[in-house]
Formats: structure tokens, C-alpha cells, sequence
């Protein structure tokens, strides 16, 4: 086991809070934080909302719509991880300020006052981050899975299971909502911790919090950070071979169901626009522009899986990853589609 370095800290915990919008991170995240106050623990809430700026957001929701799908996650990920980068620079140094030109310094400043040492044993008290985010991929709580085990902490899950009517609901009654349309969104892309799956997520627990939380719920939820606390995590073994290995069978297999279902997808386009009577050179030029399209939407698939899939532990599952990106290209064919007979009529 690797030695901490000197300054770092010891005895501490990720705690990764995720779930839809409005499913209730927040309101829990404050209630852990009191608790592990009382109790004299060292505690912060990492809440992404706040630290990510919101031209981030913005970028992040242009680039989702289009069919580029490696840029797609290029410039946000780096936003989500300078927040980890800023964390572990003070497990690192907690005495040397950090400080990031893709995070909010404000927000991130407010976050490490709230782990400034009180008293004389302060120093030796547990730490807690709450990371409060929907963290809908696999792979963006896998990000602090590595930080846990690159650092010997703690690391665990709750998730917050929520139906959307409800998140609609409770998120309509907040002074400043979010557009409904953002938690539809999020609907579709949610993937929740799945410990039969990704052996790494095995500290997770996930909670019913349509109603209101109950003791017993929240028990879980301060036994399951106690644990992970006693039992941090240990460096990966590097098998680094096996893994690229493994990223490149999943990719081949992922863009060769796309292909097939893409060759479906422009046929189907193909017969559409013959049933509307368009023109030969008109047939040609929707042929041209959706085999143009496909071509460059399978070559940015392959690319965003090769980033992707080194957060997999065990077997990818190619079927989910094919069907979210088909959803994509279906709705580039259909506007392409829709764009040419409309200007051919």
C-alpha cells in the first residue's frame, strides 16, 4: 500500500449523493452535514452546481444536442474534473490554498471553510465530502471512485431514487427552477449505481425518496458513510494491457451494431422520401447527406467509447450503450429527412 504524503490527509471519506434534479441531494446533504458535525467530524458539501460555472452549462447543453459526440463530453469533463483536482490538492496540502480558472473560487472557498479545524483534535477528525451532483454516467462517479483509491479513502453511494413527476413537482415550487425539459432529459441519460455490474460501486445504497426520508433511511445512509470510513480503498492492480484490450473489443462491437442499425435507420429514410415522390437527384442528394452523416457519427462513437469505457470493471453493456446513441442518429436522420423533402416539394 502506498504511503500518504506528507501533510495529506488521513481518515476520510467521498461520499457521492446523486440522482435526478430535485430528488432530495441537497435537503439530504445538509442533514448529513449537521449530524457529522455533531458528532465532531470535519464535513463539506462539493456542491457541482455551485462550483461549475454556468456558461459550462450552457456549452454542455449545445453540445448534447448535436451528434459530435466526442466534444460532447470534452469541455464539460474537464469542469468536473478540476473539482476533484482542487479535492485532492487539499488532501494533499490542506495549508496551501488551491484554486482552479474552471471552477467557481468563491463557491470552492466556501466549501473548505467549513473544514477548517476547531479545536485540539480537530486535525485528527474523520473528513467527509459530500459530492452533491445528479451524476447520471457510470463513469463520472467512477472519476471519484479513482480519486478514492489513488488517495487510500473512503468511497461510497447513495443514490436517490425519485419518479419524475415528482422531481417535476417539488422542482416547480423552487424560487428558481430549472427547465422541466432539463429533468426530462436527465430521465433518459440517468444510469444508477449498479453493484451486480461495476463491482466498484458496491458501497452504494439507493433510497426511495418520492416521500420524505425516513430515520431508518437515514441510519442507512450515516452507517454506510461509517463503513466506508473504517474501510478505505486500495489502489487498483495495473492491468493496463487487459484494459485496452478490452476497450477496443467494446468499441468494434459497439460501432458494428450502430452500422447495422444505422443502415436500417437510412433505408428506412430512403423509402420514406420515394413514398413522398421526390426526384432522383433529389433521392441522390438524401442518400449522400445520410451516408455523410453516419459515416461521422460511427466515427465519434467509436472515439467517445475508447474514452469512455476504461471506468468498466466488468462487461460493457454494448446493447445499452448502441440504443442512447442510435436515439442520436435517429434524430439527425429524421431532421435531415424532414429538411429535404420539405425544400423539395
Amino acid at each position: 500500500m502506498a504511503a500518504q504524503e506528507t501533510g495529506s490527509v488521513s481518515n476520510a471519506c467521498l461520499c457521492v449523493l446523486c440522482g435526478l434534479p430535485a430528488a432530495g441531494k441537497s435537503t439530504l446533504a445538509r442533514k448529513i452535514f449537521s449530524t457529522a458535525a455533531q458528532s465532531g467530524w470535519r464535513v463539506t458539501v462539493v456542491p457541482y452546481d455551485d462550483l461549475i460555472p454556468e456558461r459550462a452549462f450552457r456549452i454542455r447543453a449545445e453540445e448534447e444536442s448535436s451528434v459530435k459526440l466526442q466534444e460532447m463530453h470534452t469541455e464539460w469533463k474537464l469542469h468536473r474534473q478540476a473539482v476533484l483536482l482542487c479535492i485532492e490538492q487539499f488532501l494533499m496540502n490542506p495549508e496551501v490554498p488551491q484554486s482552479s480558472s474552471l471552477i467557481n473560487s468563491t463557491a470552492w472557498e466556501q466549501c473548505i471553510q467549513a473544514l477548517q479545524p476547531h479545536g485540539l483534535k480537530a486535525d485528527h477528525a474523520p473528513l467527509l465530502f459530500l459530492l452533491d451532483d445528479n451524476f447520471y454516467y457510470p463513469s463520472m462517479r467512477y472519476e471519484v471512485c479513482q480519486l478514492a483509491r489513488k488517495r487510500l479513502l473512503g468511497f461510497c453511494q447513495v443514490y436517490l431514487q425519485c419518479d419524475r413527476e415528482s422531481c417535476i413537482s417539488r422542482n416547480q415550487s423552487r424560487c428558481q427552477p430549472i427547465p422541466t425539459e432539463v429533468i426530462e432529459e436527465m430521465v433518459k441519460r440517468l444510469e444508477s449505481p449498479n453493484p451486480q455490474k461495476n463491482s466498484w460501486e458496491k458501497n452504494s445504497i439507493s433510497l426511495n425518496a418520492a416521500d420524505s426520508l425516513s430515520e431508518c433511511d437515514f441510519q442507512r445512509v450515516m452507517d454506510l458513510i461509517s463503513s466506508a470510513l473504517s474501510n478505505p480503498l486500495s489502489p487498483a492492480e495495473d492491468n493496463t494491457e487487459q484494459k485496452e484490450a478490452d476497450r477496443l473489443k467494446c468499441a468494434n462491437s459497439v460501432v458494428h451494431q450502430a452500422d447495422q442499425a444505422c443502415r436500417r435507420l437510412v433505408s428506412e429514410a430512403m423509402k420514406t422520401a420515394k413514398e413522398n415522390q421526390s426526384q432522383p437527384e433529389h433521392m441522390r442528394s438524401l442518400a449522400a447527406q445520410l451516408n455523410e452523416s453516419k459515416a461521422t457519427f460511427l466515427h465519434d462513437l467509436r472515439k467517445q467509447v475508447l474514452q469512455e469505457v476504461p471506468y468498466i470493471e466488468e462487461d460493457t453493456n454494448v446493447e445499452h450503450i448502441v440504443k442512447k446513441a442510435i436515439e442520436i442518429f435517429e434524430e439527425k436522420k429524421n431532421e435531415i429527412l424532414s429538411r429535404t423533402i420539405s425544400e423539395h416539394k
